[in-house]
């Protein structure tokens, strides 16, 4: 499968697959996109008293989104684990190519970039005192989780590419594993990906915007106990 890194319009690196006709971030801004949908609309929805943060992430990717909830981790001084799912990883040399601390203005982010691709599979992996890190090299069909968490970043390729990700079953799944008060968050907003969300038990929020150019996003609960 040829992937190629491509240069989007805030100037941060996505990777295209030709074959697939997909991207793996909005050409209008890999940066962009990630902080608006996941941090600002994920990671800062959560209570401010909740110190001790577990977050899944569905589609590791780039690192991107791991990059930059370990960023919030150290400045928030908020203990995360961040537990990842990715089938296809990049190779480090791919990975060595992305350009995040450059665009971020933060070189000294460089090293974490690369250890979030370094790191070993399958196992726990301190990067920080704030940020423990578990890639899991499997498909989400596949996955077992050994715990619940407080936040879901899903991340997966558009249902025009990947249909069985986006279906009432895989929501149900993460609903199960999801804290009771906790969140799910997705740049995808189709109407079909919107009612399976619902159909797990999710409830969601009404009109929540989206990032550059898009109308909407999702931003869906799972109900307090």
């Amino acid at each position: 499968m040829e992937r190629l890194i491509q240069i989007t319009a805030d100037g941060s690196h996505t990777i295209a697959i030709p074959d697939m006709h997909v991207t793996f971030h909005s050409l209008l801004g890999a940066i962009q996109e990630s902080v608006h949908v996941y941090i600002n609309n994920g990671l800062h929805h959560l209570p401010a008293d909740l110190h001790a943060i577990s977050i899944l992430e569905m589609g590791f990717g780039t690192g991107l989104n791991a990059l930059l909830t370990l960023r919030e981790a150290i400045a928030l001084q908020r203990n995360i684990y961040y537990q990842t799912i990715e089938q296809y990883p990049l190779t480090i040399k791919e990975a060595a190519s992305l350009n995040y601390p450059e665009q971020l203005g933060e070189p000294d982010l460089e090293p974490f970039l690369q250890s979030l691709h370094t790191s070993a599979w399958d196992q726990d992996v301190q990067l920080h005192p704030c940020f423990t890190l578990h890639k899991t090299h499997v498909s989400l069909q596949e996955a077992v989780f050994s715990q619940s968490f407080d936040l879901i970043y899903y991340d997966a390729f558009a249902p025009s590419a990947q249909p069985e990700l986006w279906t009432t079953a895989i929501f149900t799944k993460l609903f199960e594993r999801l804290n009771p008060g906790g969140i799910l968050v997705t740049y995808c907003s189709k109407g079909d990906v919107k009612r399976a969300i619902k159909a797990a038990g999710f409830v969601l929020e009404k009109k929540v915007p989206g990032p550059k150019r898009k109308r909407e996003m999702v931003r869906a609960k799972k109900r307090s106990l």
